[in-house]
């Protein structure tokens, strides 16, 4: 049986990104109640907008091919007093665009909140623009708020007759506090009776941490484990001045959450993430690689000298070599092996990260790896 520890002091990792794990037991971290949990009612509200970036250096749509952006501005220089009708108006300065953000919880009126600002034309760019007053609709068709201000793109582009180059999205980009809140979304939690707390990730360990941390910090029993990924709190029972008031003193209590024993594989970068509880029952692993060459190297035969019927001849000459490396032989594992301790083992004796993905992949096929196998 292979010695793990005396391995891994006599070689180092490989390029592979995993997280150590302690052979011996250990504790999860705690978190507060508002990092684990949604609190029902206290959500965001999309909008989205249509409007217009002006002032770009000639990147902006093109009205062959954008016929919308065209429209839209003699519409807004109509609505300022300018009539336009009849005349030639062909701005290359100009971009359509979508502006979106997020309406946040309890958002007042004349509040400022972050947009973004994305072309839906041919625009080519939109740094140094400015996108100019646009209403922001909710679901319900209602307008939330008004959107205006400079646009922070965040690439650059640069091009000529033959050529061109792009770093990063120029066409789209960022207004810091670009939107001003007009409406506010009514919504009454003072006269919530009962609060669900949904956990992010539902366990049902957790939930029950969570249900049992709350009712020690309050004089009476106010919560309760629906099920896996819901706990509901009792505003009644609570005897608080407002639920606002609970809210704001049982989001702050920590709990430790429970983890569900799961490796994480990245195929594309040769990474791989494991939780503390993963375990391996006892198993062998034999790894190693098959390499084939073929090499061909023709040779000319030429007829005699002075022959009159002779002609030239291609004879083939091919070279064969079959190597197979050693690879890690058989390795055994006892039974209860931490993964790390597999991966630490199978690194020192030179298996590559990608080798070592397959031979998770065959571990976990043969039922001896315990915990989720999730493969990006």
């Amino acid at each position: 049986m292979i010695d793990w520890f005396r391995l891994l002091n006599l070689a180092a990792m490989s390029l592979l990104a995993i997280i150590p794990i302690h052979p011996n037991p250990v504790y999860a971290a705690s978190a507060k109640i508002k990092d684990l949990v949604e609190f029902s009612g206290v959500r965001g509200n999309d909008l989205v907008g249509y409007g217009l970036v002006v002032g770009l250096n000639g990147t902006g749509d093109g009205i062959r091919n954008a016929p919308f952006t065209e429209e839209t501005m003699a519409n807004i220089l109509e609505r300022l007093g300018v009539n336009i009708s009849g005349e030639q108006f062909r701005p290359k300065n100009v971009a359509a665009v979508f502006v979106t953000g997020t309406l946040p919880p309890f958002a007042r009126a004349g509040s400022q909140i972050d947009v973004t600002v994305s072309t839906i034309g041919d625009a080519k760019s939109l740094l140094g623009g400015t996108l100019i007053l646009t209403p922001m609709n909710g679901a319900d068709g209602e307008i939330y708020a008004v959107a205006q201000g400079s646009v922070i793109a965040g690439g650059a582009s640069v091009g000529g007759d033959a050529a061109s180059v792009t770093q990063g999205v120029p066409t789209s980009g960022a207004i810091p506090s670009g939107a001003r809140v007009e409406r506010e979304i009514e919504f009454s939690f003072q006269s919530m009776s009962t609060m669900r707390l949904a956990l992010r990730n539902p366990d049902f360990t957790t939930a029950l941490k969570i249900e049992n941390a709350i009712n020690r910090n309050s004089a009476s029993p106010i919560a309760l484990m629906i099920d896996s990924g819901t706990v509901e709190i009792d505003l009644a029972r609570a005897r608080a001045k407002s639920p606002a008031h609970l809210v704001g003193r049982i989001e702050n209590i920590e709990v430790e959450p429970e983890q569900k024993a799961r490796v994480v594989v990245d195929q594309r970068s040769g990474t791989i993430v494991l939780g503390q509880d993963v375990r391996i029952s006892k198993v062998a692993v034999s790894q190693g690689n098959l390499t084939l060459r073929v090499h061909e190297a023709p040779i000319v035969v030429q007829p005699n000298p002075f022959s009159s019927d002779g002609e030239s001849i291609v004879v083939p000459r091919t070279g064969v070599s079959l190597n197979e490396d050693p690879g890690t032989g058989l390795a055994e594992v006892s039974g209860e092996t931490s993964l790390s301790e597999l991966i630490a083992g199978l690194n020192a004796l030179g298996v590559s990260p990608r080798d070592l993905i397959d031979i998770l992949k065959s571990i976990k096929a043969a039922g001896a790896l315990h915990a989720e196998f999730v493969v990006q």
